[in-house]
């Protein structure tokens, strides 16, 4: 039987991350009924001692999170306050600020975070483009639709009975449009996120050597800090995994430090702070304070920081020890922290400025300066390496134009380095830290991301609650008025700081969302005229019988996008030109799906095309997927899963064994005749009848297409096996 070239509106990316062929025979229910008494009973024998295991695995999990998901989260006690423009502040206004940032922390923090959108993975994967890539995935409403999908894809989950939500999105390309940018906003915001958590982080912990030294001037903690940042990036070319054992250690001693110093402050200067926990407090705070209060959620947001990074590193651990940490670590650490701080600062009104190390004791203040230096690094290192993640996913799915991305690891498939990304982002630190200095001006684009990821991720998590959980819509408005509500109020006063330095983020994530948009737009485009002028196969015979056309000594894998009963156009103009093709062709298509991994025997899929020496092969991977391969290793893989295929799967075809072995040596000798990879290389012609929009979009695509780089590199195949064939496309 053959296996079917599945169909997809995915777009073929230019990176590759793994190649693992393992052609496995069809599933057989009836061996599988049989067995599932015996497992049964074997799994039942075994139940206790797997969960002892795994109650085990889960507290070494939630240990190690300490180092990697809540780095930003758990340091931002250092510029909660000092962000804040507080004048004249008095005991009420303090103890409104603590209610405040408490019952963030509660229902931000616990309710969403760690009690919903955790449940809320994409096949294990967590982060605002694992909600898009659900909603996509199962309700066929993204770009990368699924519908037209064989039936034994592995997208096929959930697609009748569909809600009227999702009927709309269907419908509408408008909605679907709208939806596709607020999830690359979101993923911007991300890698904004990324720029902005090492320059406050590091500043801010920095600044502690000020308050032993009044003599130092903000210039050289500021320079201090830049070089900081500097050898951090520097380092990122050799992995995070050379260091990681001391993240969690740094972690830990910073979050179990931090309580014991706020119990101090606590019983020596404001026993009664816990009062505050009242709701009371809080809407007491807004009723007097009125705008400046208001005003005043811009630094408050900052308590919630790096709490996306619970949600997006999903992946790397699993829901249980990303709860475990976050409950009975994290939260308690930080609500205790911030009311020590709040209790120092309610017999100390002024010191807000520097609300941390103020409070700080100074029989332990070198320790904890010490220990926040540090964790502050960690917090940076997290997100610089979540701000890789991100831009590989991008890269892979082909949002993003071609970036070199390199893995650091050969156990940990997610941690890479992008050199480019690198550079770019240790810049724009450095800059942010020197031009805009002042911790005041950098919490305010903080702000600004930090509400507006939360935001987002609020709307796609509506989303999945209607159209896939099915949750009753009582419990979906209560949910959605309450977050809605609560962090629209953080984003309406943030949007007030954009002149004081909240347009920093704005403008880093709105430009990179238009460079996301106009690369998956060009693509898109690009998708639209192969299908419209593909050469299927009887125009290939056609093509193939004029006697003028020469079949070739050697194998030929030509990359083609298209997956739906026919080839890339170029393999028109190809044979055309060129008058010839190769004895041995084998059509390859390159498709990343919505998923975080592919399974193996899905990785490398063949088939026949029914044309002497003609077929197909489609290699599918995951956005969480990874591939090191050399050429040679590449050719070797597909051409045995090819050689596996005819020998298992063509003798139902024919009787004659002969005829098998005559085919699989015609592959071998076309083999060792000589080996190229062909693809094309399009622009698009941009004529008079083409839109204003469309023009403009097209050309900024064909900049970034010009200037990012190739596909093949990423299979190491050698210069001198490379052809690439121009064509004009016609927008």
């Amino acid at each position: 039987m053959d296996r079917q070239l599945g169909a997809a509106d995915s777009v073929a990316a230019s990176t590759f991350s793994e190649v693992v062929v393992d052609v496995q025979p069809p599933f057989n229910a009836d061996v599988h009924s049989r067995l599932r008494h015996s497992c049964d009973s074997i799994n039942s024998s075994a139940s206790a001692a797997d969960n002892k295991k795994g109650r085990w695995e889960n507290l070494v999990l939630a240990y190690k999170t300490l180092g990697v998901v809540f780095g930003g989260l758990v340091t931002s006690p250092l510029y909660v306050y000092p962000s804040m423009p507080l004048k004249s502040p008095t005991e009420d206004d303090y103890l409104g600020i603590y209610s405040i940032m408490f019952w963030t922390l509660t229902l931000i923090g616990v309710v969403k975070y760690a009690s919903i959108a955790l449940k809320a993975d994409d096949q294990g994967e967590g982060g605002t483009f694992a909600l898009y890539s659900l909603l996509s995935r199962k309700m066929d409403i993204g770009f990368f639709s699924a519908k037209n999908l064989d039936s034994n894809s592995i997208f096929h989950e959930g697609a009748e009975n569909k809600s009227r939500l999702g009927k709309f999105f269907e419908k509408s390309i408008l909605a679907r449009r709208i939806l596709l940018f607020i999830a690359m906003l979101g993923m911007c915001m991300l890698i904004g996120d990324g720029i902005l958590t090492p320059a406050i982080s590091v500043l801010s912990a920095m600044d502690g050597i000020r308050a032993p030294f009044p003599s130092v001037s903000k210039s050289l903690v500021e320079a201090l800090s830049a070089i900081v940042l500097i050898v951090l990036f520097l380092m990122q070319k050799f992995g995070t995994s050379r260091v990681s054992f001391l993240f969690s250690p740094i972690m830990g001693a910073w979050t179990f430090s931090t309580p014991l110093v706020g119990i101090y402050s606590i019983i020596h200067h404001y026993p009664g702070i816990f009062k505050a926990l009242s709701p009371h407090y809080t809407f007491h705070f807004f009723w007097r304070k009125g705008k400046e209060g208001w005003l005043l959620l811009g630094g408050t947001v900052l308590c919630i920081t790096g709490s996306e990074a619970l949600f997006a590193d999903l992946g790397h651990f699993n829901r249980s020890s990303i709860q475990m940490a976050f409950l009975f670590t994290i939260y308690p650490s930080l609500v205790l922290t911030y009311a020590g701080q709040t209790a120092y600062l309610i017999r100390h009104p002024n010191d807000h400025e520097d609300g941390f190390y103020k409070f700080i004791p100074k029989s332990v203040y070198w320790p904890i300066f010490i220990i926040a230096t540090l964790a502050a690094i960690v917090a940076s290192q997290s997100l610089i390496s979540a701000t890789f993640s991100v831009i590989k996913q991008s890269v892979v799915l082909d949002y993003f134009p071609r970036v070199k991305v390199v893995h650091t690891s050969s156990n940990k498939e997610g941690e890479v380095y992008s050199p480019e990304v690198n550079y770019i982002l240790m810049i724009l630190c450095v800059a942010v830290i020197l031009i805009f200095g002042e911790g005041k001006d950098i919490g305010n684009a903080f702000g600004v991301v930090v509400s507006l990821v939360m935001l987002i991720t609020t709307i796609l998590l509506t989303l999945v609650m209607i159209m896939i959980w099915r949750t009753p819509l009582l419990l979906v408005a209560l949910y959605f008025l309450v977050f809605f509500t609560m962090e629209g109020v953080y984003v309406s006063a943030v949007f007030t700081k954009i002149p004081e330095g909240g347009w920093i983020p704005f403008a880093i994530s709105f430009f990179l969302a238009f460079i996301m948009f106009g690369w998956f737009n060009g693509r898109q485009k690009k998708i639209e005229y192969e299908l419209t002028h593909k050469i299927d196969l009887e125009r290939l015979g056609t093509l193939l019988s004029d006697p003028g056309v020469q079949r070739v000594p050697g194998l030929c894998f030509f990359y083609t996008n298209i997956h739906q009963d026919g080839l890339t156009p170029i393999l028109g103009h190809y044979i055309k030109n060129m008058r010839s093709l190769h004895k041995v062709t084998i059509f390859t298509t390159l498709r990343y799906l919505l998923v975080p991994k592919v399974a193996p025997e899905e990785r490398i899929i063949v088939r026949k095309l029914g044309l002497k020496g003609v077929y197909g092969c489609v290699i599918q991977y995951g956005y969480a997927d990874t591939l090191n391969l050399e050429g040679n290793d590449f050719v070797n893989q597909v051409t045995d899963c090819l050689r596996e295929h005819i020998e298992k799967y063509l003798d139902c075809l024919t009787s004659n064994p002969a005829d098998i072995q005559e085919e699989i040596s015609a592959l071998e000798e076309a083999k060792l005749s000589d080996v190229i990879h062909v693809r094309g290389k399009t622009r698009f012609y941009i004529g008079k009848n083409c839109k204003r929009f469309d023009r403009i979009m097209l050309a900024f695509y064909e900049v970034l297409h010009s200037n990012c780089r190739s596909a093949l590199p990423a299979l190491s195949v050698p210069l001198s096996q490379r052809i690439e064939v121009g064509m004009l496309y016609e927008a």
